[in-house]
């Protein structure tokens, strides 16, 4: 889609007042420490080709520590996986090294289903 056509994230196309003046509202989540979050690490394979992946999903805070959430486990599973609406995706069944990695650091409420 090229620039032209886009509008911005709230909708706001045009204004006629002269004095308008647009403002955005940066909200920051505040993250939860590890031993409250609720995470939830599931298999799928829907839409993927049959190919496996372990889903993280539950977690709650801002997208920086849900990403370097992502790479810390992608790291420690030696897979490739992305972070994508709120969900974080590890390649392949790493349900138990990912529990496993969970538990070691702090989120004690982690559970598979």
């Amino acid at each position: 889609m090229n620039k032209k056509n886009r509008s911005d994230k709230l909708g706001f196309v045009y204004s006629t007042d002269p004095d308008f003046k647009f403002e955005q509202q940066h909200e920051s989540i505040e993250t939860l420490p590890p031993s409250k979050q609720k995470l939830r690490v599931r298999l799928d394979t829907k839409r993927r080709a049959g190919k496996a992946v372990t889903l993280i999903e539950g977690f709650a805070g801002g997208q920086k520590d849900l990403e370097g959430l992502g790479k810390k486990l992608k790291t420690y599973c030696g897979t490739g996986g992305s972070v994508k609406d709120n969900e974080i995706i590890v390649q392949g069944d790493q349900r138990e090294k990912v529990i496993q990695w969970l538990k070691n650091n702090g989120y004690s409420q982690a559970k598979k289903i």
